[in-house]
């Protein structure tokens, strides 16, 4: 047999070989690894779904609508149809799109006339929709300014819903990363639970 042959041979043996390898690593012992890893905290690895009385309601992962002015609103979506997790994905509008400008105004104006707040005190996250358009969280100013529309809504005093707010406040991560935020569906669960 010729060197030549011989070398190709060995090449192609060795990368057979690693190929084989690496398909049994990354194809089946690193999926398992994860697959291990996420069965020691179930709770996070399966989408964080949420149950009340054993009936799911959402997931504390992605943000959903609440229909009412008796409940918290979270960001705007721009995920589908909105707060579609099959469709997740931002508008794609850059700062100068007239068509974000008009969004913005149209969110600004809807928000300040449901919360009777002027325009100029609208929280800046309630106008944008975040990148995934799935965001479950709102900042504690966006919520701190809902307060006074979801407490008449439901009779509660602005104290009471002003206190379940702070106590669904979430500072930030590591005490450094990010910035402190609000579940919008752990907060309305809370708040279907107070008594008026």
């Amino acid at each position: 047999m010729s060197l030549a042959l011989t070398n190709l041979l060995r090449q192609a043996r060795t990368g057979l070989l690693l190929l084989l390898v690496a398909t049994a690593g990354l194809g089946l012992v690193y999926p398992l690894a994860v697959f291990a890893v996420g069965r020691l905290v179930p709770a996070r690895a399966d989408g964080q779904v949420v149950a009340v009385d054993g009936q799911p309601v959402g997931s504390r992962l992605i943000g959903q609508e609440f229909p009412g002015e008796q409940w918290f609103q979270p960001r705007p979506s721009a995920a589908g149809d909105g707060y579609d997790p099959t469709a997740s994905g931002a508008s794609n509008l850059g700062p100068e799109s007239t068509d974000l400008l008009k969004a913005v105004e149209e969110r600004r104006a809807a928000v300040a006339a449901a919360d009777g707040t002027a325009p100029v005190d609208v929280a800046p996250d309630a106008l944008t929709a975040s990148g995934s358009g799935l965001d479950p969280h709102v900042s504690p100013e966006n919520a701190r300014r809902q307060v006074a529309r979801v407490a008449a809504a439901r009779g509660l005093s602005e104290q009471r819903v002003a206190a379940l707010v702070a106590e669904h406040t979430r500072g930030r991560a590591l005490g450094f990363l990010g910035e402190p935020t609000v579940n919008v569906l752990e907060l309305n669960l809370a708040l279907r639970s107070a008594a008026p």
